[in-house]
């Protein structure tokens, strides 16, 4: 029933035969899932995915007709709705006849059941189904088949769960409309929804910046008063006098009296104030700049409105007979879309389509599968919205994110077709000249970056190479790469020097898109904690981008970044020193790697041990060698120890990359570790070991990046000077906040909207 991570899953139709059964939910509170290793991620996914989403499917009987789980699977996942309601709004469940009722339903579905026992069960035994019946309000449902779903029989008056099997459409339509009644009613909400993350903000300074930003953006805000709701916009910030100006659109806007909540949105947050005072002119409402700031993050991606005449065809799970449904694409991201539907398509929270056949325009289609999250209520033109998680199917990842990339960042693109621009933009902006090199110097590289950037639009799993084109040519380009099993490399950024070109608004947006667009790519990846950077804080703007932001994250106790000046100085490969070494050296032994491990791990913070992959497990870095191998390019680590009288004295760790890749052979880098004391004496013979393991690869020079004080070691080992940047690491947990960080140092370079 599985297929090969290279076919691409049919699409004919096929008869549906059998019952058919989604995967089901656990109990009310999630507790139940979280013991059994379900985490559900800030994209909707949940981590244990295999089941879900690993599985490719090459038969049509396996995409049309959902397998059914057994019970233990079945109690994972989640779909439908949490129920709250008592009495009149309760949804009761009864177990072999109309009168013998169970319970209150807790969650519900056209799949599964949970319900709140009134009594302790004698018998829950999974191999048997039995007629189950819903009832709410004198209307009953059933009989329905089910069968019990393993739970709890340890916990008292745990809740006891329900799988529905070859529920009809008819009887899907009626579980459904007690579902509506009971949102109307507000006693339910969607189980597969995630709560909110929030934090307090409280530096004035961020606090100012933020709303700055906000302003520029025009985007939407929301008063909320004892029931009240105005829909308002952010028109000004008075900064002399540090008021809030709000517009509404609202005829005759009512705002109350003060105090107020009020919502409004940023690049992928929502934040909410309180406002304790205000006065109101007409269509304006003017509140002070608060003190406190309450973030709720309520997107891990970014979604923005997608193209015009994009469709989504799937066919209902359960329900084939509904036809091959065609639905318009409003918006989407990464992980993510949202469709306008039919009520009649009867869809709900959990319901898990395994092939979704997306119509990008010019007749391209790309094949995901998903998980829907989120079903809005009847809006005004008789239309639901309905919200999924997506993930493609492997044969066409690449035509996905490069889709995705560039509805998300319309003004970039990336840089295959424009490698005699991009070589002429490294010229103009002194990129060649960085670091006392001189552009003569990268010529012999050259080709293997032309090679190489007409290539990476294709390896969307291993590059994005990013460019912001006009007219004149390229205005800058800023490119990321994956060479470590979880952290991704962001290098190469260059910006034209002079004046942004005619007609740009913005003084900001060039680098903004091109932030955006870097940081977001690597977000598809789910292998995805950390990005790294070498950082030039001699430039302001990237000293304050980048240096500055990690700083205030260490400051504040957060082991999510890390920064530190480094030199990155450069060895040749025919240099070696002369020096008679009193100590061997060889490749590393599984107990010197364990050493080497534990050294790093008490020297280094976990992020720069986990993002380096310097852990025990991953010092190799035997899947990154085999993933870039996949595509025909270089990558590789050895670790070299040099021993005195058969002890470890010190260790070199040693890695290449493909040729291009990067045009200062980042991934040409040498990293050395004292194991000893005086381990540092043992830097030259490694170092001269390190010349001979790149001049066997035919590599010419190769940096080493030193990472300590230096000392005499320095001289001894025939190393030549070189800049001084700083190494900068994130987590991939701060990346949506980091990139709320960038849009509000450069939309916030607008001035027109501030005062």
């Amino acid at each position: 029933m599985m297929r090969s991570q290279n076919q691409e899953p049919s699409a004919s139709p096929v008869n549906q035969g059998g019952s058919v059964v989604l995967a089901t939910s656990p109990t009310t509170n999630g507790a139940a899932a979280r013991r059994r290793g379900v985490l559900t991620m800030d994209g909707g996914i949940p981590a244990s995915s295999k089941f879900r989403h690993a599985i490719e499917f090459g038969s049509g009987d396996a995409l049309r007709n959902v397998i059914p789980l057994p019970p233990a699977e079945a109690a994972l996942d989640d779909s439908g709705y949490s129920l709250h309601g008592t009495g009149p709004t309760a949804i009761t469940c009864s177990v072999g006849r109309p009168d013998a009722v169970l319970g209150d339903v807790t969650r519900l579905s056209p799949t599964v059941v949970w319900v709140a026992p009134r009594q302790p069960l004698a018998d829950t035994a999974e191999s048997r189904t039995f007629p189950v019946y819903l009832a709410c309000n004198g209307t009953t449902i059933g009989p329905l088949n089910g069968a019990f779903i393993r739970t709890d029989s340890d916990v008292p008056n745990a809740p006891v769960g329900l799988q529905l099997v070859g529920v009809t459409m008819e009887q899907g339509r009626q579980i459904l409309g007690f579902l509506s009644d009971a949102l109307r009613q507000g006693v339910a909400v969607p189980a597969a929804s995630a709560l909110p993350v929030q934090d307090i903000i409280d530096d004035p300074e961020r606090i100012r910046s933020i709303f700055t930003a906000i302003c520029a953006a025009g985007n939407k805000g929301v008063l909320r008063r004892q029931g009240r709701v105005v829909r308002m916009v952010l028109e000004r910030f008075h900064s002399a006098t540090g008021q809030l100006e709000w517009r509404t659109e609202d005829s005759t806007p009512d705002f109350g009296e003060p105090s107020y909540d009020i919502d409004v949105i940023g690049y992928n947050s929502a934040y909410r104030l309180r406002a304790e005072e205000g006065r109101s002119e007409g269509d304006r409402l003017f509140t002070a700049l608060p003190a406190q700031l309450f973030r709720i993050r309520h997107r891990w991606h970014r979604r923005v409105a997608a193209p015009e005449g994009v469709h989504a065809r799937f066919h209902h799970p359960l329900w084939r007979e509904q036809g091959l449904l065609r639905r318009e694409v409003l918006d989407m991201s990464f992980s993510g879309l949202c469709m306008r539907c039919q009520p009649q398509d009867l869809l709900f929270p959990g319901l898990l389509p395994p092939l979704i056949e997306l119509e990008l325009g010019d007749g391209q289609r790309v094949s995901v599968r998903g998980e829907i999250r989120y079903v809005s209520g009847l809006r005004a033109d008789g239309t639901v919205l309905c919200g999924l998680s997506v993930l493609p199917y492997s044969s066409d990842e690449a035509r996905w994110v490069r889709f995705v990339s560039q509805t998300m960042s319309p003004a970039t693109r990336t840089s295959e077709g424009l490698v005699e621009e991009l070589w002429d933009l490294f010229n103009r902006s002194g990129f060649f000249s960085l670091g006392g090199s001189s552009p003569e110097e990268f010529e012999e590289l050259k080709n293997n970056f032309a090679s190489l950037a007409k290539r990476a639009a294709e390896v969307p799993q291993l590059f994005c190479n990013a460019v912001w084109p006009s007219e004149r040519g390229i205005e800058a380009t800023l490119s990321f790469t994956k060479p470590y099993r979880h952290a991704w490399l962001g290098h190469q950024v260059a910006k034209r020097p002079g004046k942004p070109p005619e007609g740009l608004k913005e003084a900001g947006a060039i680098m903004r898109d091109l932030y955006l667009r870097t940081f977001e790519h690597p977000q598809s990846d789910p292998d995805f904690h950390w990005v790294v950077a070498y950082v030039e804080a001699l430039n302001p703007w990237i000293n304050k981008a980048h240096v500055k932001y990690a700083q205030r994250q260490m400051q504040a106790g957060s082991s999510l970044a890390f920064t530190r000046k480094i030199q990155k100085m450069k060895a040749f490969s025919h240099e070696l020193t002369g020096r008679v070494h009193p100590y061997t050296v060889g490749p590393a032994t599984p107990g010197e790697l364990s050493l080497l491990a534990a050294t790093v791990a008490q020297q280094f913070p976990e992020c720069y041990v986990q993002s380096l992959d310097l852990t025990r497990d991953r010092l190799d870095m035997g899947p990154v060698t085999a993933k870039w191998k996949s595509f025909g390019m270089e990558r590789e680590r050895t670790v070299l120890v040099a021993r005195r009288d058969g002890v470890p004295c010190a260790a070199a760790v040693v890695e290449l990359g493909q040729l291009g890749a990067n045009l200062f052979r980042l991934l040409d880098n040498t990293r050395l570790f004292s194991l000893l004391g005086d381990g540092t004496r043992a830097y030259s013979a490694l170092l001269d070991a390190a010349r001979r393991w790149y001049a066997a690869r035919n590599r010419p020079s190769f940096l080493y990046l030193r990472e300590d004080e230096g000392g005499d070691y320095v001289q001894e080992c025939g190393l030549h000077d070189g800049p001084d940047p700083y190494l900068w690491i994130i987590s991939s947990k701060l990346v949506p906040d980091f990139l709320e960080h960038i849009s509000e140092l450069t939309i916030g370079r607008r001035g027109a909207h501030s005062r």
